[in-house]
């Protein structure tokens, strides 16, 4: 097949020449063909790249085996230019290999080489195989991991080699971006019509696609244990498809962004049914319901909530003493799983133990603990069911294919006097009915013995309201002396939380850093750090006097509240703004003006409104022959905005931002 493959490929390539003179489809690149010109790569993608992908080439085909069966043949040719020091990370490569029990990937004809240009000739540098490591990953994957030699800036390095997998499902994905820009990117796969493979495309980026197709004979050898094998050949149409991107920007973090990953540039595949030779169609993929039945027979999933857990009787009993209500037994269970469980591992759904000794040992991973809060919930009659989801940061999930491998999270849904309440208590700071903001990225699915039911977690629903004032006033000592107060909204009060771990005196510590002016804090308190449910809220006292030969004061009334800076910084994006959740966040201060001063300037208020009613901001400024009075609100009615609202909501915080960092001038009678 691979011999039909590249004849076939050269006919096509002699087509093209005769059309048109070059085939404008294919690299110019050749492995391990190198001269002085190639150190000259121009680009006008990312001025401070610190290195660039010239050329990147993979091609899978699907070959039969020695086996009775079919393998998977992919192979990968890549060459960088290394422009900077900063560029050395792209000399590491690691490639990983999938495992299942006894059987591995296999990689092969791995080549390496250095280019470094010395008086005007080319100098090669070889990798050489024992500088080839192997380090196991996890249960699944093997990385063999090697760093080319001779390596310094200027140097251009290529590299090759070939992977050949027994595991149809793994056929390679290909990524057109990566941190790096690329001038070149190009990937092909060849599918006997015998396999059905799910194509799903993502990123924003276009590829030149084109399609194909030739006829060829598979040769499969069938072991016959002491006789000869049996040779079986095999008449097949095979199905190609090309892709190509020339000139690809890199790939780069930015700010709200739940994950590049989403967004980047690429093909993945997934392999749905075969049929060989008119026989019977073999799903791969199943649907959403096998799937869920699946995971609730599984032992490291489902299959421990559908006993009986008789063991689990005298300590709930201890539990809920004293609870007369679902609703009470519901929350005193999950405050019970919450404060007397720590989570080991918030990534993965599949069980790392049993229930009955995650409850015993007091830990777990997150399936643990949450499938151990399903089995309790149901222990006391009420109705709970496990929900997959991915969480932001590992990207999103496919609704129209049962994709399990891309779920890395399960939580808990309850149903309480017909109400639903999703629950995590992974989490010692997590209130009843409420989920972080990693959870709400999107589709997730319920899972129950007789389906997976969608549901959706979306940043657009979670509204997160916080409230700040500050009173301002003389005293009788000539000075100013205050009281600032401030409610956080839930999700703030939960990264305190985190952030402090029961202990508040560092940040009481901190409050002076980031304030206009230096003052003396006289009274702090930091309430309802320990009572999850209850948002937190921050006090103090201070007090400022303005030096005496001090003719001008500068003021700003925001104190260390409010933007310092635009976190739309860049000219463009090509990803969505993903915020965590939607904002109300109110600013208001009464002051009065120090005695002996009279106020020289002053802030002019503005009101601006956001796409209609998506958004607004006020900064609404008053004086009086005594006092001042400041309210700032900012409000986003949604969380999420399409690359296409960057520039409006660039220019929405560039006003906050110049507002809130106006200045007051006080002026010394």
């Amino acid at each position: 097949m691979k011999k039909f493959a590249i004849l076939f490929a050269g006919t096509l390539l002699c087509a093209a020449v005769a059309a048109s003179g070059q085939d404008k489809t294919k690299s110019t690149v050749k492995f391990g063909k190198v001269s002085p010109d190639d150190f000259t790569v121009s680009q006008s993608l990312d001025s401070g790249a610190s290195a660039v992908i010239i050329s990147d080439i993979g091609n899978s085909v699907i070959v039969g085996n020695i086996k009775g069966w079919f393998s998977l043949l992919y192979k990968r040719t890549k060459r960088i230019k290394i422009i900077s020091k900063n560029g050395f990370d792209a000399a590491k490569i690691e490639i990983p290999l999938y495992s299942s029990g006894t059987a591995e990937e296999t990689l092969d004809e791995l080549k390496a080489y250095t280019y470094n240009l010395e008086n005007g000739k080319v100098e090669m540098t070889k990798l050489e195989a024992a500088t080839v490591f192997k380090d196991k990953l996890n249960k699944n994957y093997v990385v063999r991991k090697f760093t080319f030699p001779a390596v310094r800036e200027g140097s251009v390095i290529e590299y090759s080699y070939t992977i050949k997998s027994d595991f149809l499902s793994n056929l390679q994905p290909w990524y057109f971006q990566s941190e790096y820009p690329t001038l070149w990117s190009e990937y092909q796969v060849d599918l006997p019509e015998f396999f059905n493979y799910v194509t799903i495309n993502q990123g924003y980026l276009p590829s030149e696609v084109k399609k194909g197709d030739y006829n060829t004979k598979f040769n499969i050898s069938i072991p016959g244990g002491s006789e000869r094998n049996e040779a079986v050949s095999l008449d097949g149409a095979v199905h190609t498809t090309h892709w190509l991107s020339r000139n690809v920007p890199p790939l780069k973090e930015e700010e709200f962004t739940s994950a590049v990953k989403n967004y980047v540039s690429g093909v993945e595949f997934q392999l749905a049914s075969y049929r060989i030779e008119g026989g019977m169609v073999h799903d791969q993929m199943g649907n959403w319901m096998l799937m869920g039945q699946k995971l609730m027979d599984n032992e490291y999933f489902g299959a421990g909530l559908t006993r009986s857990n008789g063991w689990l009787d005298d300590d709930i009993k201890s539990i809920t003493k004293g609870a007369s209500t679902k609703m009470e037994k519901a929350r005193l269970i999950f405050a019970y799983v919450r404060d007397k469980l720590t989570c080991t591992d918030h990534d993965g759904f599949y069980l790392e133990t049993n229930l009955k000794d995650a409850f015993k040992k007091h830990s777990g991973n997150v399936a643990d603990i949450n499938l151990l809060l399903v089995a309790m919930l149901r222990h006391e009659g009420i109705a709970a069911d496990p929900v997959l989801l991915s969480t932001r940061n590992n990207g999103f999930t496919s609704e129209l294919y049962p994709l399990l491998q891309r779920f890395n999270y399960v939580i808990c849904s309850a149903v309480i006097d017909s109400n639903y309440y999703s629950l995590d208590a992974s989490s010692p700071y997590n209130a009843f009915g409420m989920l972080p903001t990693q959870c709400y990225n999107g589709h997730a699915r319920v899972i129950t013995k007789e389906a997976a039911m969608p549901v959706y977690f979306e940043p657009d629903s979670l509204k997160e309201k916080e409230f700040t004032s500050v009173f301002i006033s003389n005293d009788e000592h000539g000075g100013l002396q205050g009281v600032y107060k401030s409610n956080l909204g839930y999700y703030k009060s939960l990264g305190l939380r985190n952030k402090l771990k029961g202990d508040a005196s560092a940040y009481v510590r901190g409050i002076k850093s980031g304030n206009s002016f230096d003052f003396k804090v006289v009274h702090a308190t930091v309430d309802s750090l320990a009572q999850p449910d209850m948002p937190v809220a921050i006090t103090y006292e201070f007090e400022f006097k303005p030096s005496a030969d001090e003719g001008i004061v500068y003021f700003n009334p925001m104190l260390a509240e409010g933007y310092k800076k635009n976190p739309f910084s860049a000219a463009s994006r090509t990803y969505p703004v993903e915020m965590p959740y939607t904002t109300d966040d109110t600013y208001l201060l009464n002051m009065e003006i120090p005695e002996g001063y009279v106020v020289e300037e002053i802030p002019k208020s503005v009101r601006v409104a956001y796409n209609g009613d998506e958004g607004s901001f006020e900064y609404l400024v008053q004086k009086s022959t005594s006092s001042i009075q400041l309210r700032s609100r900012i409000k986003l009615n949604k969380a999420t905005f399409t690359p296409e609202d960057y520039n409006s909501l660039r220019d929405f915080f560039s006003v906050v931002v110049k507002k809130q960092n106006e200045q007051i001038v006080l002026k010394k009678k």
